[in-house]
């Protein structure tokens, strides 16, 4: 083995790494593949950049476009009317017409694309049906990866597959050269469905009735129980503030549904709305939380506190931090960054608008060149250099702290009473330092004073805290003591009033940019108008402390609002609404015109009047020439993680091929064999490729398989069409897993389904298409001698 070869196969095993990890976006994986294989001269600048102009790539991007035209003329609003009328109630016949229906769109649009169109009419036609949507979403979900086998557009795997038999000197497939093979296995797989594999279906029925009411949907996310009143008295410091200074919610995760005053109310109030005595607020969330908060009003301010706060400031320093491009705190919120953690420091304020902000810091995120103000103990400010996180580290004096942040009227002293409920709890269950920006900076305890303490401190009677705040914040938390808290009278009123609030199941669109973003960070109330209710994910609720989840695709989402505001969302490109609330159905007009275009693409790929890469951009620009989506649609329908995905991995496939690395592989897995001839070799890669499907990205592992294949049979002697075609089968056929495919990922949420569902109908189905496609292969593609 070269050392060339070696450093390849060095990128890839790192690649693989960091893939099955995901510490890094894939995508980000493969643009560094990229960089790494050209700054090392295993290939060319022109080689490196090759994928992006490569057919297969070209066409992977105009197929998404395509899919969008005919789901934007409203193909989806068609198919539901005809499966209703088809399917009837009868779930086997429902579970054959969705996933025929599927598996056959799936053959021309992109497969992403069909579980997405098909989803909400899916789910519509369980709720009026009554045959729960578990039995029928992974059936959906696993006909878009079988109709994927049966052409050539029908899945990227295919196309990259054929674009590496012509780079390499052979003859690419055609359209339908997967026709016959993969319509045969289509057919295996829907009948095993229907006949055997729906009785390894979950039954996860989320509803009592024929329809998914908003009582059920309550029911579901347990949100009844949930539900309580405060009233405001009349005298309380409350009075005066607006719901956003009083942190009623913030501070303890409550959802404000309703403010009742003089006998009419305001429905999900906005953080504007000022209070008045007397005022009810109808809330949801738990009622545990809102009393751990309430505990800190016993605390009791102490005014002759000048020496401790003398004696910590010769302990504690102030420095103002500039954040470089590549540190990993960038795009991270304050409270995520974890700046106590990795630099023993803590963040007071942030640069904004040329002045530090000091308030409310727990959902900003930091950008690069971001000016930070940081507290912590002289040795961790000293060592703040070090960090290259940093690019500019500056002590602040006495002189400029003052200047700069009021430190003196920002500290003050309090005491714990000797009998307070807070004592031998830590500082940790408190939420003051998200809520509040209260920071602890040291307790004073029998003559011991204890500076910058931890989460796990544990507090005791008599304990003096020097804390860091606005002393006003103090009066809030005094006021919510006040409160009085309703749990039984306000049931039937609850009942009541939250009828006249909409309940809405959402998930988040497969290319949605909300993914991984924190429910806190993106504030359904203020950028919708709306409030995120619940979260259902991988079969169980989440309805608390939703502030910190990060949004995942899959995940089905309980959305609370009035209704014409959560009717906007049906056109927000971020979600797809399972539970529509009588929109206005879309314009079905230019449906016929989308399909003719597609029509028209596959025609003139058939007839050999043009490439199927120059066919599909033409029939994409046409889509948008005529109406069918507008170009801002168009650019949004297209997956560009996907396609750097596969143009930053493709260079490693050239690096493999040219280097001998694919063929040094391609020895190894034949010493292994040994002499067992040409079907074992195949039948190993097909298990190989369909194993590496659970954790590397179906289109990477493709591009990595490749020369490998290509190699292995060049060593035998034999044409690779055969082997080629059964990689492509299995990479295509990824059934074993939620992250096996995006498809398997989307219907996870609404469907309530776990892990363990998919590896129960999965691993029989992926067995059987193994075995059908050793029997069918040397039919339909016997091996040839080269």
């Amino acid at each position: 083995m070269t050392f060339e070869i070696g450093l390849i196969l060095g990128i890839l095993v790192i690649s693989l790494i960091l893939f099955i990890s995901e510490i890094i976006r894939m995508d980000v994986v493969a643009l560094l593949v990229l960089g790494t294989l050209a700054i090392t001269g295993l290939v060319d600048s022109k080689q490196a950049f090759a994928g992006f102009s490569n057919s297969a790539v070209i066409t992977v991007w105009a197929m998404f476009i395509l899919s969008a035209g005919l789901t934007q003329t409203g193909i989806a609003d068609i198919i539901g009317r005809q499966i209703m009328r088809i399917g009837g109630n009868r779930e086997i016949i429902l579970i054959f017409v969705i996933m025929t229906t599927g598996a056959v769109l799936s053959a021309f649009m992109n497969n992403i694309g069909v579980a997405a169109l098909m989803l909400p009419v899916v789910v519509e036609v369980a709720q009026r049906t009554g045959v729960a949507a578990s039995r029928l979403l992974m059936p959906l979900a696993y006909s878009t990866l079988l109709g994927g086998l049966m052409t050539l557009i029908g899945t990227p795997p295919n196309l990259l597959i054929s674009e590496s038999l012509f780079l390499s000197g052979h003859k690419p497939f055609a359209l339908f050269d997967f026709m016959p093979l993969g319509s045969i296995i289509m057919i295996i797989g829907v009948l095993f469905i229907v006949l055997l594999g729906r009785f390894l279906l979950p039954k996860i029925s989320i509803e009592s009735e024929k329809h998914v009411s908003q009582r059920s949907l309550r029911s579901l996310y347990k949100l009844q129980e949930r539900t309580f009143m405060l009233h405001v008295p009349k005298n309380s410091v409350l009075v005066g503030k607006t719901l956003m200074e009083t942190r009623i919610g913030a501070s303890t995760g409550l959802i404000i549904l309703s403010l009742f005053r003089n006998g009419r109310n305001d429905m999900l109030p906005t953080r504007k709305t000022i209070i008045k005595g007397g005022d009810g607020l109808l809330v949801q969330g738990r009622i545990d939380q809102f009393r751990e908060l309430q505990r800190w009003s016993d605390l009791v301010i102490e005014r002759e506190s000048e020496v401790l706060k003398q004696m910590v400031a010769s302990k504690v320093a102030y420095a103002s931090i500039v954040v470089t491009e590549g540190s990993p705190v960038v795009s991270e919120l304050i409270r995520h960054a974890a700046f106590r953690t990795r630099f023993d420091v803590a963040v007071v304020g942030i640069m904004r608008k040329g002045g530090y902000r000091l308030t409310n810091l727990a959902y900003v995120p930091i950008k690069a060149g971001d000016q930070i103000l940081v507290q912590g103990e002289l040795e961790a400010i000293a060592q703040l250099e070090r960090f290259p996180d940093f690019e500019k580290v500056e002590v602040y004096s006495s002189e400029q702290l003052e200047q700069t942040y009021q430190t003196d009227e920002r500290m003050f002293v309090v005491r714990i009473p000797k009998e307070s409920d807070l004592a031998e709890e830590t500082l940790k269950k408190s939420r003051l330092a998200d809520v509040f920006d209260f920071r602890v900076l040291a307790v004073f305890r029998n003559g011991e004073l204890k500076v910058m303490p931890r989460g796990d401190e544990i507090l005791f009677g008599c304990d003096l805290l020097l804390i860091e705040g606005q002393q006003s914040d103090l009066d809030v938390l005094r006021g919510m003591q006040e409160l009085d808290i309703n749990t039984k009278a306000p049931r039937n009123q609850a009942s009541q009033e939250t009828e006249r609030l909409t309940l809405m199941d959402a998930t988040l669109d497969p290319r949605s940019s909300l993914a991984g973003k924190t429910v806190g960070e993106l504030n359904f109330r203020e950028r919708y108008g709306i409030e995120l209710n619940g979260i259902w994910r991988e079969g169980k609720t989440i309805g608390t402390e939703l502030a910190d989840e990060r949004l995942q695709i899959g995940d089905a989402l309980l959305l609370l609002g009035p209704r014409d505001r959560l009717q906007l969302l049906s056109s927000d490109s971020d979600f797809l609404i399972l539970t529509p609330l009588g929109q206005k159905p879309p314009d079905t007009r230019k449906a016929p015109l989308a399909g003719f275009i597609m029509a028209a693409v596959i025609g003139s790929v058939m007839a050999g009047y043009t490439p199927i890469s120059i066919a599909a951009v033409i029939g994409g620009t046409i889509m948008v020439l005529t109406g069918c989506l507008s170009m801002e649609q168009a650019y949004r329908s297209i997956d560009w993680r996907a396609i750097f995905l596969i143009a930053g991995m493709l260079p490693l496939g050239t690096a493999m091929q040219e280097s001998g690395a694919a063929t040094y592989i391609a020895s190894q897995v034949m010493a292994f064999l040994g002499d067992a001839g040409p079907w074992p070799v195949i039948m190993s890669l097909y298990i190989l490729t369909a194993i590496a499907t659970m954790i590397i990205p179906t289109a990477a592992l493709v591009v990595l398989m490749s020369p490998i294949v290509l190699s292995a049979m060049s060593d035998m002697g034999l044409a690779p069409e055969t082997a080629m075609m059964a990689v492509a089968i299995a990479a295509s056929a990824s059934f074993t897993s939620p992250i096996s495919h995006p498809s398997n990922l989307l219907i996870m949420g609404p469907g309530g389904y776990r892990f363990v569902d998919y590896l129960k109908v999965g691993i029989p189905l992926t067995i059987i298409v193994f075995i059908a496609v050793m029997i069918l292969l040397p039919v339909f593609w016997p091996l040839q001698i080269s």
